[in-house]
């Protein structure tokens, strides 16, 4: 048996499949899933998404006459105060989520088991904010959205926290900060299933344009759009 010549071979497979999967998720991360919109409903109600180029955040209204993120049946009104005008939303690996401060004290290793590991378990993160906040370091971008889409968004949300059987939501702990606050969340993270990819779903059932391939924060921002016209302002 030539075992060199099965080396060779499997070395160009590797390199070709490499190479054809390198391919494949540039495609995935520049194609957009929508080329058009179709806006028939008033461009009622403005959602804010932030990214520090690893990480996306989802900022909405704490409450509108669609939607009411204060009221007592919500279960989050542990990080919501009457002040608190907008609410910020994530989802992400639970352990990570809840022991990493910031992207500057990340440990190699739990990322690499977040993202390589299947099944991790998943957290919400919440927090209340009088006004949209200007991070210096990340990217903010506005979306407005008819009351449909809007409400479909907002749905999506609130399903992704998982519930006892009373259908309460299960509150984990409080954020670093002591200001925000963790809740157990509803599907698995993966390197397939990331906390953009979340992200980008919330995004799509709201009808606004995402990549084929969410995973990512950048492409996510580059392809963020409707049919609607926002400028960003508190």
């Amino acid at each position: 048996m030539n075992y060199r010549y099965i080396l060779r071979k499997g070395l160009i497979y590797s390199v070709v499949g490499a190479l054809a999967g390198g391919i494949g998720l540039a495609i995935a991360v520049l194609t957009p899933r929508k080329w058009s919109f179709d806006q028939r409903e008033p461009c009622e109600f403005t959602i804010y998404l932030f990214s520090d180029g690893f990480h996306t955040n989802l900022f909405v209204p704490a409450k509108t006459p669609a939607y009411d993120w204060t009221r007592r049946t919500s279960g989050l009104a542990t990080e919501i105060s009457a002040a608190d005008r907008y609410i910020q939303l994530g989802w992400g690996d639970r352990r990570f989520y809840m022991e990493t401060p910031d992207w500057n004290q990340v440990n190699p290793l739990e990322a690499l088991r977040a993202l390589f590991f299947w099944q991790n378990s998943t957290a919400m993160f919440v927090k209340g904010h009088p006004t949209i906040p200007h991070p210096p370091n990340e990217e903010l971008k506005c979306l407005r959205l008819g009351k449909t889409d809007y409400l479909a968004m907002m749905t999506f949300i609130d399903r992704s926290f998982q519930t006892n059987a009373q259908g309460q939501k299960q509150r984990l702990g409080s954020g670093q900060d002591q200001q925000s606050g963790f809740y157990a969340a509803t599907g698995y993270y993966s390197i397939l299933n990331t906390c953009n990819s979340w992200t980008a779903n919330a995004l799509q059932t709201g009808n606004i344009n995402t990549p084929l391939w969410g995973g990512l924060a950048q492409p996510i921002m580059m392809h963020l759009q409707n049919g609607c016209k926002c400028d960003v302002k508190k």
